[in-house]
């Protein structure tokens, strides 16, 4: 989770909401990224989906099977729906979105018995940092405008 906090505070850096995360499959990490929906002009450019992105095409894999996703924010339906096609089995996340997870806090797509894979969740690792870069971020927004 340190190093999603740390693709976090460079997205902040970089103008764009401070979301970062890691994906590690046995203790390795396969990718890392950050929110670049700013940059690239993209509202699909969220830091699960391009870590998603970059560790299929490194490891040429259809599946990221017993991988865990670490990210500093719950993700939206979006990134959930993206977790369970890619069949990632854990998703460890540092703050709950009041306003739009979707990984048990509005509603929970990842551990829904509907569909055909189900992720193992974890809340709250490292939640005071990631929430207080996420309220300093968007505090910082409103005093801008």
């Amino acid at each position: 989770m340190r190093l999603a906090l740390e693709e976090a505070q460079t997205a902040a850096t970089e103008n764009e909401v401070p979301v970062g995360a890691v994906l590690v499959r046995v203790g390795n990490v396969l990718a890392q990224n950050h929110n670049r929906m700013v940059q690239r002009k993209d509202p699909l450019a969220h830091a699960e989906l391009l870590t998603l992105h970059a560790a299929i095409a490194a490891n040429s894999e259809k599946w990221l099977m017993d991988s865990t996703l670490y990210v500093t924010l719950e993700p939206c339906a979006m990134c959930a729906g993206a977790l369970v096609l890619a069949r990632v089995k854990r998703l460890v996340y540092a703050t709950p979105d009041p306003k739009s997870g979707a990984c048990g806090t509005i509603m929970d797509i990842v551990r829904s018995p509907q569909l055909n894979h189900r992720l193992e969740v974890e809340v709250g690792v490292l939640r005071a940092e990631a929430t207080a870069l996420l309220s300093g971020f968007f505090r910082e927004l409103r005093e801008r405008e």
